[in-house]
């Protein structure tokens, strides 16, 4: 797990810059569709305000967020999409103020959580760390679903570690949602970040594992790029089955996305 702060400190520039790629868009464009079905740019942010919100809740209001979480049983096919619809609906000035307002909100309770608390979650409880990095996971990639809508290129970053990290941790969730066996060998993940620097995960000894460049492994395990368009190599039938599923967010198991050239 990584420094807090430093954590802390990559989600809050994470944040800052896609509000850089829509922070003037005009009203064409927040309507723009992204690779998401269904889902404009004001969507993607109208999530990531949402989201803000709800982590908000569980760490400082554990009453309220019991309450969120009952709405979430009560619709759990829904309640995502139901609250990035209604944020969606708002116009553009007042969606990106409440974006802003709750990212700050956030980053300031995070801040505050004492060393080893966890708060509740909609999966395990979360520490403060752990929170920071799923939300840098997520802006990270809803950010690039937005630069894919506006044909936008995001230069990657060493923010990419903390993508990278709970990628190769979610790796049994990925089976587990599926309904599929954990497979007992660890995987050792070895990826090249965008400075040249060697990333490394699981142990060294692993037969099973997977090599490539980290932006690649990033856009895999948030599912915005297909297995066939990426430069990973896995090594061994275990490496190569959890590469077809990856998935390193919570939640119901993702369709990922079509490979480049496929039929719409």
């Amino acid at each position: 797990m990584s420094d807090p702060v430093v954590v802390l400190d990559d989600l809050r520039d994470e944040s800052e810059e896609l509000d850089r790629l829509v922070g003037e868009l005009s009203e064409e464009e927040w309507v723009a569709p992204t690779p998401a079905p269904g889902w404009t740019v004001a969507h993607q942010i109208a999530h990531l305000a949402w989201t803000d919100r709800a982590a908000l809740l569980a760490a400082t209001d554990a009453e309220a967020f019991a309450a969120e979480t009952e709405k979430a049983l009560a619709a759990p096919d829904r309640f995502v999409d139901d609250g990035a619809e209604e944020g969606a609906k708002l116009p553009p000035a007042v969606l990106l103020a409440r974006w802003r307002e709750g990212r700050e909100r956030l980053q300031e309770a995070l801040r505050a959580v004492p060393p080893g608390v966890r708060f509740p979650w909609y999966g395990p409880p979360m520490s403060a760390p752990a929170m920071a990095t799923a939300r840098l996971m997520e802006t990270w990639a809803h950010a690039q679903d937005v630069a894919d809508a506006l044909g936008a290129v995001r230069p990657p970053t060493a923010r990419l570690r903390h993508v990278a990290w709970i990628g190769h941790r979610a790796r049994d969730y990925a089976f587990l949602v599926r309904g599929l066996p954990v497979p007992a060998e660890p995987v050792r993940v070895e990826i090249t970040a965008p400075d040249g620097e060697l990333w490394t995960y699981g142990p060294e000894d692993a037969a099973q594992k997977v090599i490539g460049p980290a932006l690649d492994f990033c856009l895999l395990v948030t599912q915005r790029a297909h297995r066939d368009d990426t430069a990973l190599v896995a090594h061994g039938a275990d490496a190569e089955r959890w590469l077809a599923i990856a998935q390193a967010f919570a939640g119901p198991a993702g369709a990922g996305r079509a490979p480049h050239g496929a039929p719409e």
